[in-house]
Order: structure tokens, then sequence, then C-alpha cells
């Protein structure tokens, strides 16, 4: 079943003084919910609520007030072996910005990010602040996205259309009635899961696009090695170095035209460069044909043209 809980700092004993209060609102945290170090505003009163949702293993929450830091370290991970996750986002007009897993992130109103409560995590807003976590056990969200964790950090925009969604799912959830039916939590629980999935980019078309580019990345590399090691070949052609790849002349040329460089420009940048190290080269002998012809071009004439066009100057002025 689904229930709300709230956590409010106006719930504490109003003798207590400031410090008192957030050091007792502190130490309730670290009992009742997870180890976090945090540090308040010194221009506000101190003022902390949290509402939690729970639906399933799940929990949608929301924290509100004066925390301006909130940091985890190796000791807390220790001290509660958390390990689930956090989509955090931001509801207010105020910029939350941390690290974690060696990424930086800052994000305004709308705007989220994913982060783990098994890593180091550091995070710092203004002197009132207020966020949405929706939480989720390490083991579902990993069944679900085994390189989730390739996610982490990385902000996610407000016009994320699967994270507009999952903002007015989770309104939904929070504001209406508890969920009784053990069908219908599973159901609403994979459905949240599936949304992180869309709105991290771990799922759907965003994720078969980054192990797209993974793909081909490695043929680009492959193919570039290739070029690097033939350009000096006269014969040298796109369809040569496909053969030898296994792949089509069309896929080289795509491929190329990805990164704004061609593969007849490729080819003729390495030659040109080679025959300036070789005309550089103190003590050569040989005359600036042999040279040309040793780069790969078999017209001087042409070499000469491009040599020219290249670097400013000619063969015989780079010597």
């Amino acid at each position: 079943m689904s229930r709300k809980t709230v956590f409010s700092s106006a719930q504490l004993p109003s003798h207590l003084n400031e410090r008192e209060r957030f050091s007792l609102w502190q130490d309730i945290h670290v009992a009742e919910i997870w180890s976090v170090e945090y540090g308040i505003s010194e221009s506000l009163p101190f003022e902390a609520s949290i509402e939690a949702t729970a639906v399933g293993s799940l929990v949608l929450g929301q924290m509100s007030g004066t925390i301006k830091h909130a940091t985890r370290k190796a000791s807390n991970i220790a001290d509660d072996h958390n390990d689930g996750y956090l989509l955090l986002i931001n509801r207010a007009d105020t910029l939350l910005s941390g690290a974690q897993v060696g990424r930086e992130y800052a994000v305004g109103r709308g705007e989220a990010v994913l982060v783990t409560a098994s890593e180091a995590l550091k995070m710092t807003g203004a002197d009132s602040n207020v966020w949405t976590n929706v939480v989720i056990p390490r083991a579902i969200l990993t069944r679900a996205f085994p390189q989730i964790d390739d996610r982490l950090a990385l902000k996610i925009g407000a016009e994320n259309e699967a994270l507009d969604l999952l903002k007015r799912y989770c309104l939904l959830l929070e504001s209406g009635p508890a969920l009784a039916s053990p069908d219908l939590i599973t159901h609403t629980t994979d459905t949240i899961v599936d949304l992180i999935g869309l709105v991290t980019g771990a799922k759907g078309r965003a994720a078969e696009l980054a192990g797209l580019r993974g793909l081909r990345a490695a043929r680009l590399q492959s193919i570039l090695a290739k070029i690097a090691e033939d350009f000096a070949s006269p014969g040298i052609s796109a369809k040569g170095v496909a053969q030898q790849l296994g792949v089509s002349a069309r896929y080289i040329h795509d491929l190329l035209q990805e990164t704004g460089t061609s593969f007849s420009e490729r080819v003729l940048e390495l030659r040109l460069q080679s025959a300036h190290a070789m005309l550089s080269k103190r003590h050569n002998e040989m005359r600036i044909s042999d040279i040309a012809m040793a780069s790969g071009f078999s017209d001087v004439s042409y070499f000469n043209r491009c040599f020219r066009r290249r670097f400013g100057y000619t063969p015989t002025s780079a010597r």
C-alpha cells in the first residue's frame, strides 16, 4: 500500500534554539532516512520539510527549506549501506549544483539529475530550495537498465518530454488516495522505472543511438587507422579500405562525412604532412619529385599546387 509521511522541523520541540533544532532534525534524518551531512543557510532561520509517498519499494519525496548543502561521504555510506538511486528534480528558481563520479552538474528549475547513494555526493543550493526525489532501490533499476551508472550526474533538461510526464505522474500518485491493490502497485512501480529509463536515456532511441555511436566510433577508428597506414599508396580508395574492413564504401563515406572531413581530404592531408616532414629534414638529398611520389602523389604539378595552397609556400621553400 502506498502511504505518505511528513518529517518537518515544525514538528520539533518549540523550546529548542536554532542550533538544537537543526541538530535534532539531522539526527532524526540520519536515523530514519539516510546518512547525509547537511549545512543550512546562515541568513535565514532553519526550516526543513520532507514529504514522502511510498509506492511499493519506491519513494516519491519532496524536500524544501533552508538546507543549503548536502554531503554524503564514504563514512555516511558505511553508516547506512544505502545504495539506491535518486532522480533529483529542481522545483525552485535556484540552482542546485554538485558532483558525483567525477562529474559536475548544475540543474535549474524543472531540470533533473540522477545520482546514487552508493557513491560520494556533494550538492549545494541557495538559501532556500525545493526539490523532488524519486528514490529507486539499486536492484530494481539495475535489473531494468544494467548500464544505468553511465547516466549518473548528467543534467536532464526541463524540456525532456519523458521528465514532464514523470512529474505529472508522480503528482497524481502523491495527491491521490493510497494504492491498495498489489497488482496496481507493481504496475505503477514498473511505469515509474520505465519512465526513468526514458528520462535518463537508459532506454529507447537515445540508448540505442548511444550503442550505435559506440559501434560507429570503433568502426571510425579502424577506418582512420587504415588510411594512416596506406595513405602513401597511389591506389588507396574508399572501396579498397571497405573491402579490407568488411564494410561498404558508402558506410565509410557516411562515417567520415559525420566528422566533417571526407576520405579524399584525409588522404591528401596525410600525404602533404608526410611530404612536408621529409622536406624539412636536414641533409635530405631526395628530389622534390621523389618526395612527392613517396608520399603518394603521382602528379608533381598537382603536388606543388596542393602543397602551396596548404602551407602558403612552395615545396622548394620548405627545405
